[in-house]
């Protein structure tokens, strides 16, 4: 049977860089109209000797979509045609390296190609020999030049035909029939290539210091990721109050419908249950009050553009272990005719540093510091024309016999997909501008940090003092104000101002009384004895399985302190599922005990005490092995 064979774009080219012109290697290039970036082979590149940079690139083909993959990026190639001279080279501004380029050798227009074609027999003396050499070349529309046509021989329907450009001349097309097997296959070049921006790859490097600060692998991100780390680059700004300004992380600039109604609707909800709880009431007016005094809410008299504004029910929550402190959360993800705020926002990268990472580094050495970013998601104000989508309704003063009055949002609030991503990324970008006035706090800030929780260790009481003196300058320099300070130093304790102290200290006769017990991200310090305990309490509740999970997952243990303990509980779980237990069916007899034994060791985990500085826990741990050896070499018998 006969079949067609086809040829491309593919065409001989010599190939140098700007600095060593005159090294020159030879090789295929396929001309490719529908990528538009271009790539070199890696054994090409290697040939070249030429210097490269690290590059991750978001590549999209036929068959996939934002693949993230690893490349090295070239810079200043150039290229000339097989006979061309040097004065007709084509200047490459960047290429990726690649382990191959999807073309077949096969599709080389050869000079055989044009010899069955009567018009294209003009062209047949250019068509350079078949080379030896690979395809290691694809040059992409980022380069107009080389692929311009200059001249085109075209025949009859169906024929191939033959185009000039300044690499030299080509066949396009079916050039003659052989014999075998048809085979259905292809291949397509059509690339979009996105490059990871350096800046915000500087960002997300930071998730990656957990526990070893020199990791310099990274962390794989969505395209959205990068679509949202490039959107707070390039519209960051440091307003005249010092207080940084981000935009909403709009995936697209939506075009909303009017959903005052629902925000109506919400609002009398909430009034009724002001009626019903008068202590709910006073708590949420004096949240909002203090909200719309310091500026982070402001009123509004216009109308709004028309698709561009929502607004945001909003609810009260209270604190799990301070039942007086209370909360207005915005609720963006409200929905009205099938749209929500939340919907079109971009959450970006989580930026956050790893929990566990951040309690290691804060035992590392024996001077602990603890504090926290006041209200960190008000500090970073919205970009004006953002913020009618951010408008909410409210009574003036709190007083719930008026007619509510519409304001809007000008800081990110709480409730928001992005305001997470937004208060990370402004805190480190903060983090990043100070690094040659403030050397030491820098590091604190970006490595450190759990969202607005600060902790951190140190060698000595004097290193301590001026970190504590370094990072409230470099926060105040961008309107953020840290504060409730925690040490077990009660020296450095004595170097803050009162007002900056954590509450339970503020008032503390640090000469005569004992520093309290504080939460280190969920973990009870006893800060006077420098120690991590545990306090769990549970209800007297059926033993179900249900109730058993509540249980073993509510003791909180980020650190493994209680692995012997919470696996023994787990397993009885484990035991549970195998044998197909209901979730509320009543424990099986044969378990009880197990369960009940299990139960009456959870009040003995507060007599548990772990030494918060590893430091001491290493000095410990030699001294006792010195003191086993000088007893051993005492007692032979031993």
């Amino acid at each position: 049977m006969l079949r067609q064979q086809s040829t491309s774009m593919i065409v001989p080219v010599w190939i140098s860089t700007d600095d060593t012109p005159t090294q020159e290697i030879l090789t295929y290039a396929l001309l490719e109209t529908q990528s538009d970036t271009t790539f070199i082979l890696d054994d090409t590149a290697a040939a070249l000797k030429v210097s490269n940079q690290p590059a991750k690139l978001s590549l999209s083909t036929m068959t996939s979509q934002n693949t993230i993959i690893d490349s090295t990026r070239i810079s200043n190639l150039r290229v000339r045609g097989f006979y061309s001279p040097d004065n007709h080279a084509v200047h490459i501004n960047q290429a990726y390296t690649r382990s191959f380029i999807p073309a077949d050798r096969s599709h080389i227009p050869e000079r055989k190609t044009v010899t069955s074609w009567p018009h294209l027999h003009s062209v047949s003396d250019r068509i350079p020999p078949l080379q030896s050499c690979d395809i290691g070349l694809l040059i992409g529309y980022d380069c107009p030049q080389a692929l311009v046509p200059r001249k085109i021989l075209v025949g009859q329907t169906n024929e191939p035909y033959a185009v000039q450009t300044i690499l030299g001349w080509s066949v396009v097309g079916y050039s003659e029939t052989t014999s075998g097997t048809p085979v259905a296959a292809g291949i397509s070049c059509r690339t979009s290539v996105k490059e990871v921006p350096c800046t915000p790859r500087d960002v997300i490097r930071v998730l990656e210091y957990d526990f070893a600060l020199e990791k310099k692998t990274y962390k794989e991100f969505s395209q959205e990721d990068i679509h949202f780390l490039n959107i707070m680059e390039e519209n960051i700004r440091q307003r005249d109050d010092k207080h940084l300004e981000m935009p909403l992380s709009f995936k697209e600039r939506p075009n909303l419908p009017n959903d005052k109604l629902l925000a109506l609707m919400r609002l009398k909800h909430l009034k009724n249950k002001f009626k019903r709880d008068q202590r709910y009431f006073e708590h949420y007016k004096l949240f909002m009050n203090e909200m719309i005094q310091r500026g982070d809410a402001e009123p509004v008299n216009a109308d709004g553009p028309e698709g561009g504004l929502w607004y945001i029910p909003h609810h009260g929550v209270y604190h799990v272990k301070k039942p007086d402190k209370l909360r207005v959360v915005f609720d963006c993800s409200a929905r009205y005719l099938n749209a929500s705020l939340n919907d079109h926002l971009l959450t970006g990268p989580d930026l956050t540093n790893g929990l566990a990472g951040v309690l290691c580094r804060f035992r590392t050495f024996p001077i602990a510091i603890m504090c926290d970013v006041e209200k960190m998601f008000h500090q970073f104000v919205v970009k004006d024309t953002d913020r009618d989508y951010l408008r909410f309704l409210w009574w003036e003063d709190g007083d719930i016999d008026k007619e509510p009055v519409e304001y809007r949002m000008r800081v990110h609030l709480f409730g928001a997909a992005s305001s997470p991503g937004c208060a990370n990324y402004g805190l480190k970008h903060l983090a990043r501008t100070q690094v040659t006035e403030l050397p030491r706090a820098p590091s604190f800030i970006q490595n450190d940090f759990y969202v607005d929780d600060g902790l951190t260790s140190v060698e000595t009481e004097d290193e301590a003092i001026q970190l504590v003196s370094d990072a409230q300058q470099l926060c105040a320099s961008g309107g953020l104000r840290l504060h409730k300070f925690i040490s077990n130093s009660k020296r450095v304790i004595d170097s803050i101002q009162v007002s900056e102290r954590a509450t339970d200290i503020k008032n503390l006769d640090l000469s005569q009384e004992r520093l309290p017990v504080e939460c280190a991200l969920g973990v009870e310090w006893c800060v006077e004895e420098d120690v991590f305990r545990f306090n769990v309490t549970v209800k007297d509740i059926t033993p179900t399985r249900r109730n058993m999970l509540s249980i073993v997952s509510s003791i909180f243990d980020p650190l493994g302190f209680l692995s012997p303990f919470t696996l023994r509980g787990k397993k009885i779980l484990q035991e549970l599922c195998q044998n197909g237990i209901d979730w509320d069916e009543p424990l099986q007899t044969y378990l009880q005990p197990q369960w009940e034994s299990w139960i009456a060791d959870i009040h003995n985990l507060r007599l548990i005490t772990i030494p918060m500085c590893l430091k001491i826990i290493v000095i410990c741990f030699v001294g006792a092995t010195l003191a086993l050896d000088n007893t051993i070499s005492h007692h032979p018998q031993i």
